[in-house]
């Protein structure tokens, strides 16, 4: 088995007390590939330490929507210094994850706009793909997406079961990343939805530690449990699980420029 977790939170405290067994059987399951995502600058800095010390693991950095200091001056201070980790560090392989996010912040949307535009330039500066989160903020990231060239596109993460959201993102070249609500009981267009993606154009995750799969629902989630998406998706498109593995990892090494 070869699994790749596009999308992962190997640095969220929930895994401060046994990180490293996690990993461990994280890669004996299969998954010889993940991607732990930044979404702060610390959790960015600790994902980078953490892809730093395995062959299989890489990360990105960036700043949230959910994460983004009051203090204008602590937020374009802490902007250079992301800027600066994805510079210097070899594993960084995207600006993210990045985006908007009116689910949990409605009072904050302009500036949201503001850091989501400034983290594109940046990632257009060191010719990296960003990783897009948006929550019930669909219009406006396309928007902002179609008013901002993404020299290098990127991956809609844990993408929203929404048809225009999916459309219009492959129209502009990003591919859509699934997590484990498409394998959710009440998820009742998650057949739709994952049969308008492309085979060429789409990614599995796990998000983890949150929002884990059936049959393990309610669990802490890790990229070992990638599988159970990776299923979802044979299932929906009449393919093998070994061909899913095939397609998902050849296209999260080329979104992400990983030989």
């Amino acid at each position: 088995m070869e699994l790749f977790d596009s999308h992962s939170h190997l640095n969220d405290e929930k895994f401060n007390k046994d990180r490293d067994e996690v990993i461990k059987k994280i890669y004996e399951s299969g998954v010889t590939n993940f991607i732990t995502a930044g979404y702060s600058l610390e959790s960015s800095k600790k994902a980078i330490e953490i892809a730093d010390n395995y062959d299989f693991i890489y990360a990105t950095a960036g700043i949230s929507p959910n994460d983004i200091p009051q203090i204008e001056e602590e937020l374009w201070k802490q902007m250079q210094e992301i800027k600066v980790l994805a510079k210097e560090s070899e594993k960084v392989v995207a600006i993210g994850e990045i985006g908007l996010d009116y689910y949990w912040n409605t009072d904050n949307k302009e500036i949201q706009k503001k850091v989501f535009v400034e983290q594109i330039k940046i990632a257009n500066e060191l010719d990296l793909p960003i990783v897009i989160h948006t929550r019930d903020a669909v219009m406006d990231t396309i928007q902002i997406l179609k008013e901002n060239d993404v020299k290098n596109k990127g991956v809609f993460h844990c993408c929203p079961q929404n048809r225009e959201l999916i459309k219009e993102a492959l129209k502009l070249g990003f591919y859509i990343s699934f997590a484990g609500p498409i394998t959710f009981k009440n998820s009742k267009n998650a057949t739709e939805m994952i049969n308008l993606v492309p085979n060429d154009r789409i990614l599995i995750e796990t998000d983890s530690p949150y929002l884990a799969p059936e049959p393990v629902r309610g669990t802490r989630n890790t990229p070992s449990n990638v599988r159970f998406v990776a299923q979802k998706i044979a299932d929906v498109k009449g393919l093998t699980l070994q061909e899913v593995e095939k397609i998902t990892v050849q296209n999260t090494k080329k979104i992400f420029k990983i030989k």
